[in-house]
């Protein structure tokens, strides 16, 4: 289906229902050792990229592929970029941060299996419309140091992952001072910063629950 129009502005929704826009979205796997683990798979983190229509916004319901396999649940930190740059240091890596959120990184699992056997990207296991439904986002202020944050994801009622920033391989800015050194980082993108154990599937008719403990709750309907 053809459709015309302007180019999409596209926003993520901070606490409180302002709106921030979004540029690029770089996510990232393996950056638990517990998840590393699981899915036995080597320990160096493995960078890929989701579109904009990956995206889904607080209360927008997350539609699952038809006939695509199973859809695997990941649960992640995610940090909005006030400022960008590129082969910086840790330090300055730490100041672009302007707010934190969580996401969930949508998986058709089979599919990337495939892709993995070949030696195939993940794009399609992991960009498909609707693969990254995000909450509300806090300003970086709020937060303070990340290595405290705690969070989990409930489905149906039932704690499904659970995870903490300090156990992260690559800490927060480690992380974006690693990346800015392949991709220059700008104001305004999304970096999704991996996921714990726990992963698993969801179908139509699920409900999931993104807690950032002692800061927000966002709830997902799927269909």
């Amino acid at each position: 289906m053809i459709e015309e129009g302007t180019v999409t502005e596209r926003s993520i929704v901070m606490e409180g229902g302002d709106r921030r826009p979004f540029g690029k979205i770089l996510a990232v796997g393996r950056n638990y050792s517990d998840h590393v683990a699981e899915m036995r798979a080597p320990s160096e983190p493995v960078l890929f990229m989701k579109p904009p229509t990956a995206v889904r916004l607080p209360g927008e319901p997350v539609e699952l592929p038809r006939d695509r396999g199973i859809v695997h649940h990941e649960i992640e930190l995610v940090v909005w970029l006030r400022a960008g740059g590129s082969h910086l240091t840790e330090t300055e890596a730490g100041l672009l941060v302007g707010a934190y959120g969580l996401g969930l990184d949508l998986t058709l699992r089979e599919v990337q299996a495939r892709a993995k056997e070949k030696g195939q990207p993940w794009t399609l296991a992991k960009g498909f419309d609707g693969s990254f439904p995000l909450s509300p986002f806090l300003p970086e202020a709020r937060v303070g140091d990340p290595a405290g944050l705690r969070f989990h994801l409930d489905v149906n009622g039932d704690r499904r992952q659970e995870g903490r920033a300090a156990d992260m391989l690559l800490p927060v800015a480690s992380l974006l001072a690693y990346i800015s050194t392949w991709i220059t980082l700008e104001a305004g993108d999304l970096i999704s910063t991996g996921t714990p154990a726990g992963v698993g599937p969801i179908e139509p008719g699920d409900i999931a629950v993104m807690t950032l403990e002692e800061h927000l709750e966002q709830r997902v309907v799927f269909c």
